[in-house]
């Protein structure tokens, strides 16, 4: 066993890193309906080699037994065949996962080698099972066995995600049809906003083109309701395109805002931005709006002060993001398309987005308010929000910064009461603003500073809101019974 354990060691630490790397991070296999198949003969094979690591720790196969133990890794030899099939079958495997499958077909050969004159030994002793214990090699093969047997779960899980009907077909999307039909790209079309506006788009009968990162996840959103491209130089010059609504960027919430996570959320929009302006130059008919997304972190930090569309950015990171976004923008002005910057507030919605995450720990008792609580919430209703940018994309007199929020923000503190109000929780927790900028840094903005915005240039062009009020809102934002089909992560931050 000397030498046998070390092997199996090597071949459980490639294996890791195969699943986390390829299968996980590049690949992402979980979440793509194809993989379906693959990620089954995975889960059985993880299964294997847990009953291996366990067999092997603390057991001897004696006599007959030996045969239950031969044919488990038999199987396990039959299962990697299947598996390298399947896989050249359903998708293009990167260099590095290739090497990385021959090494480890030439280690596990090793290992058998290795097990094969132990197995020998086993055959020609009395039938038992026999307890044995190998120190710190059964333990470690132990902790092997848990690691696995959860790769194994979590592969089963996947597949009967991935199995189920898809999501266009759970919650029906059923297309209109319309005599002013429009030719729509939606960037960001898989996010949240996007998926609410991709959804309400087709039914009104217009052509939908996806741009995603994700073609399996638009895909299972959207069927074959939308054309779907991962890269905008698969358009064709001659292809027809008479908006576009930019809403691709990373999500600014989440990690603390290093330098080097303020790239990575500000490249993500500009070069998405960019490709899109390029697009517009290249094509035979320039599409005749650009919507893009902004933020209301446009304003930064603003205190009690009203905010309109006329005021500007201070020196702080989100009103650069916005500002440089914005001016990304800007570009398509010279291809003489009109171009709309909406500076969206707090998107509320059942499904998704801030208010799922507000609503959780006001339900288990556990709501708090985040600093003062004096601090202002521009917010806007999803409905009101995908309605806006419809109205945005026929108003020819819709043009430059828009402030997308309702016309009645409120404070923060007021916001939380009413929620507990509404669900007869109590609200007693209070977070000192210190505690949140020393965890966070700069982020805390998000939570503790505020912007009192008002949509004045949507007022002055017509635009009704059928939720202007919190109070009216919440009904709708608490019901069940009204559920939207479910989209997760955000477009636009700010």
């Amino acid at each position: 066993m000397g030498t046998l354990f070390p092997m199996i060691m090597l071949q459980t630490l490639l294996g890791a890193l195969d699943n986390l790397w390829h299968h996980k991070i590049t690949e992402r296999l979980p979440v793509s309906r194809s993989a379906s198949g693959e990620l089954s003969l995975h889960a059985v094979r993880e299964l294997l080699y847990a009953c291996i690591f366990l067999g092997l720790a603390w057991f001897q196969w004696r006599g007959a037994w030996a045969l239950l133990a031969a044919g488990v890794l038999t199987l396990e030899v039959v299962v990697t065949l299947a598996d390298f099939v399947v896989e050249d079958r359903t998708r293009r495997l990167p260099a590095s996962e290739r090497v990385l499958h021959t090494v480890l077909a030439v280690n596990f050969g090793a290992v058998l080698a290795l097990l094969a004159p132990i197995l020998g030994a086993w055959w020609a002793m009395p039938s038992r099972v026999a307890s044995v214990s190998h120190g710190a090699f059964s333990w470690i093969l132990t902790v092997f066995a848990v690691g696995v047997s959860s790769w194994c779960v979590r592969n089963t899980l996947a597949v009967l995600k991935l199995r189920r009907p898809p999501e266009w077909v759970r919650e029906p999307l059923l297309a209109g049809k319309s005599a002013s039909s429009r030719a729509v790209l939606v960037t960001g079309a898989t996010g949240f906003i996007g998926g609410h506006l991709v959804r309400r788009l087709i039914r009104r009968g217009d052509q939908v083109i996806v741009l995603t990162r994700n073609p399996d996840r638009a895909l299972d959103r959207f069927g074959p309701h939308v054309r779907i491209v991962a890269d905008l130089n698969l358009l064709e010059a001659h292809a027809r395109i008479d908006a576009i609504v930019n809403l691709a960027g990373e999500p600014i919430m989440g990690a603390p805002w290093t330098q080097a996570r303020r790239r990575v959320i500000l490249q993500s929009r500009l070069d998405t931005t960019r490709a899109v302006i390029a697009l517009m130059a290249r094509l035979d008919r320039t599409p005749r709006v650009l919507v893009s997304a902004s933020a209301v972190g446009y304003y930064g930090v603003r205190g009690d002060e009203f905010v309109d569309e006329d005021g500007g950015p201070l020196p702080m990171f989100q009103s650069t993001l916005c500002r440089e976004w914005e001016a990304a923008a800007d570009a398509a002005k010279t291809l003489e398309a009109r171009v709309v910057k909406l500076r969206i507030g707090l998107v509320l919605a059942r499904d998704g987005g801030a208010f799922p995450r507000l609503v959780r720990p006001i339900r288990a008792g556990l709501g708090a308010i985040l600093g003062g609580g004096g601090q202002w919430v521009s917010w806007i209703h999803i409905r009101d929000l995908i309605r806006l940018i419809e109205f945005v994309l026929e108003t020819p007199a819709a043009r430059g910064p828009v402030n997308a929020v309702s016309p009645t923000p409120l404070t923060h503190s007021s916001m939380q009461h009413a929620l507990a109000k509404a669900l007869r929780r109590p609200l007693w927790v209070r977070l000192p603003t210190a505690l949140l900028r020393s965890a966070v840094g700069e982020m805390a903005q998000m939570l503790v500073d505020g912007q009192r915005v008002v949509p004045n240039r949507l007022v002055s062009l017509g635009f009704h809101f059928h939720y202007a009020h919190f109070q009216e809102a919440l009904p709708n934002l608490l019901r069940r019974s009204d559920a939207q089909p479910q989209v997760r992560g955000a477009a636009a931050g700010g």
